[in-house]
């Protein structure tokens, strides 16, 4: 049996959201379980996408087996007018015969989000990812304010999940306290999914 896995799967194109997938699996990490970064493919409007199999650069792309067998997901985007990335919806639109056969059911799940401006529409974006989710049966796991620096941040940071905000020259960069939100964020899912793997029967 392969090593159990919490997947942080998101899409990026300017790197901000790759950011705080890495955080998010760091803190994976410092909980105990294995991280596995998985990016999807861009896609075309006019004719069918014709990416590479294996990326240039970065994480490699999701299968429907990595979905499937995970113990724990973080799902991540850019806010596109309020909505995750099409790439991503795309993605996730594929996923029907996992519902169907309830492979995701009671597994833990969080996600996160990245703009260049503050009101650019990152809470919604959280929630639209949110509703794939609930209907995959998963747990979802918000950031809760015992992550103290969600009191301070004046940049990203939700009770919904962690963010990102890149401003107007869209620096990936994340600032010390969003860096801090996606660790915690991180190892509440990875303790989440240790948690629930430890009570299943043997």
């Amino acid at each position: 049996m392969s090593q159990p896995y919490v997947l942080i799967l998101y899409y990026s194109r300017t790197g901000a959201t790759r950011a705080l997938a890495r955080q998010i699996a760091r803190g994976v990490e410092e909980a105990g379980m294995e991280a596995r970064l998985r990016t999807v493919p861009a896609i075309s409007t006019v004719c069918e996408a014709t990416e590479p199999e294996v990326p240039e650069a970065g994480a490699i792309y999701c299968t429907e087996a990595d979905l499937a067998n995970c113990a724990g997901l973080a799902l991540g985007s850019p806010t596109r007018f309020g909505n995750m990335a099409a790439p991503m919806k795309y993605f996730i639109d594929s996923t029907s015969s996992l519902w169907l056969s309830g492979a995701l059911i009671d597994k833990p799940a969080c996600v996160f989000s990245s703009s260049s401006s503050l009101h650019g529409g990152q809470e919604s974006t959280l929630l639209s990812m949110m509703l794939p989710l609930l209907h995959h049966g998963m747990v979802l796991a918000g950031l809760p304010y015992s992550a103290t620096e969600l009191l301070d941040t004046q940049a990203g940071g939700t009770p919904y999940g962690v963010t990102h905000v890149s401003g107007s020259d869209g620096n990936p960069q994340l600032d010390e306290l969003e860096a801090a939100l996606a660790l915690k964020q991180g190892k509440r899912l990875g303790q989440l999914a240790l948690n629930l793997l430890q009570k299943e029967p043997s």
